[in-house]
């Protein structure tokens, strides 16, 4: 049941040799995430992130292809959610955007995040 205090987004993550978890679907050993500095996670996520706003990808397609997270598997989609589910930057930047609206890199203890606010 969606309300006011409830938001829906879909999101990118990039993890790296500082996330807190040093695994994901496309990397169970984690040998690329830990080989990842933090820095090259996030120029490959700005990267991505130009990508979608200049139109030459949609967003559920990169998220597909590239997020370490396995919400990957349906583009990205995290569903709705309120208060106190997400570590604090994500909640933060995802209840401050607008329906519609792309956030600029999110920093959370398991990576660096592009955030689409769906809902």
């Amino acid at each position: 049941m969606a309300s006011e205090e409830q938001v829906r987004v879909s999101h990118i993550l990039i993890k790296h040799e500082g996330s807190r978890r040093k695994a994901s679907w496309k990397d169970p050993d984690g040998r690329v995430i830990c080989a990842t500095t933090r820095d090259a996670a996030v120029t490959q996520l700005n990267g991505l992130r130009d990508s979608i706003i200049s139109g030459q990808a949609r967003f559920e397609e990169i998220a597909s292809r590239f997020s370490d997270c396995s919400s990957a598997k349906r583009g990205g989609d995290l569903g709705y959610f309120g208060r106190n589910q997400m570590q604090k930057p994500f909640e933060e930047t995802a209840f401050a955007l607008k329906t519609g609206e792309l956030s600029e890199i999110v920093d959370t203890d398991s990576g660096v995040h592009i955030i689409w606010r769906t809902g």
